[in-house]
């Protein structure tokens, strides 16, 4: 499918990553993605899209319980106390809120969500070769894949002596879905730097990392997908857990966000690697539309406003309220929560 220009540009996306974290904000567009006319979004990634699979594995784990979910009332499997981006990009695009594959009960009419806890882009048997053997999960970016084709070659199921050609045609449907191949890769370096590893270490294997994600995207280009968006790495030097770890005494080290400039280096390197992959992607596939999602900056944009975005959303909470009015974004939000209760 050639690309349209109902696609998103990829601007869209670091908006999109901005707004959600408004959380019911009533002053900006939070039907960004209405137009694309999605009709469906399947997720790919770790913990930062995770709504389910993980608690669905391990019934016991830690997102299993509150504070965990708060604003459902009950932990769902999210590891946060509210919504995620995906939630929020699907809300923008009209369509409810993903269930997790391992949720054998979900609805999966409108996209299906494979996101794993402390999944990595790196299979773990290839992280051991760089000698990273600390890795809580098997779950991979490849195993999500296994279960992704799983998943349309049920749904697919035809004609056995037709069934390749069957395939191809089923996967053509999915042509009007969002794919969202990531965020992931960052559990690679976490695992890699909560080993021991230097910075300079950790950056040898960025390559491999980005070409997993590279080769990934590919394959669910085979599934028939022509609208992907491909994140990259957050500021790491902005966490707390890495500020915590590497703090020093030496303000030279930080930035005017007093984040850590060296690994906030390393996450650009990533990114640059990414962005590199991305434009051979389209090379490879003009038909297709693949966006890179700049999550790095738009992390950075909402730390430096923070403090403004809060006033900001106070104040439109306050006028929607004077108004008498809910706005559709919240009543959209708090349908979805209900669901949940």
């Amino acid at each position: 499918m050639a690309s349209s220009k109902s696609s998103p540009p990829g601007f869209v996306f670091s908006i999109l990553i901005i707004i959600s974290f408004f959380n019911f904000v009533t002053c900006n567009n939070q039907h960004i993605l209405s137009s694309c006319n999605f009709d469906a979004i399947y997720q790919l990634g770790d913990s930062i899209a995770d709504t389910g699979n993980d608690v669905q594995d391990n019934p016991s784990s830690k997102f299993a319980r509150l504070p965990y979910g708060e604003t459902f009332k009950k932990a769902t499997g999210r590891c946060s106390d509210g919504l995620l981006m995906i939630d929020y990009i699907a809300l923008s695009a009209g369509i409810p809120f993903l269930d997790p594959y391992l949720n054998k009960d979900g609805l999966f009419d409108y996209g299906l969500n494979f996101a794993f806890a402390g999944a990595t882009a790196m299979s773990a048997e290839d992280l051991a070769k760089w000698n990273v053997s600390f890795v809580p999960t098997s779950i991979s970016l490849s195993r999500q894949l296994d279960w992704m084709f799983s998943y349309f070659n049920t749904t697919c199921r035809g004609n056995k002596a037709l069934e390749v050609l069957y395939l191809v045609d089923c996967f053509k449907k999915n042509g009007k879905a969002l794919f969202m191949v990531g965020e992931i890769g960052g559990n690679d370096y976490n695992y890699a730097f909560w080993q021991g590893k230097t910075i300079e270490e950790v950056k040898t294997m960025v390559p491999e990392v980005v070409e997993t994600i590279k080769q990934a995207t590919k394959r669910v280009i085979g599934y028939g997908a022509t609208r992907l968006v491909v994140p990259g790495n957050f500021p790491i030097g902005c966490f707390p857990v890495y500020l915590t770890k590497y703090q020093t005494d030496d303000s030279t080290a930080y930035d005017e966000l007093h984040c850590l400039k060296e690994l906030n280096n390393f996450s650009i390197y990533h990114n640059y690697l990414l962005q590199q992959a991305i434009a051979e992607l389209k090379e490879e596939h003009p038909d297709e539309t693949v966006v890179y999602g700049d999550y790095y900056n738009a992390f950075l944009w909402l730390l430096s406003k923070a403090d403004c975005l809060v006033l900001i959303q106070y104040h439109c909470k306050r006028l929607a309220a004077e108004l008498g009015e809910t706005t559709i974004m919240a009543y959209q939000v708090g349908a979805e929560i209900q669901k949940y209760r």
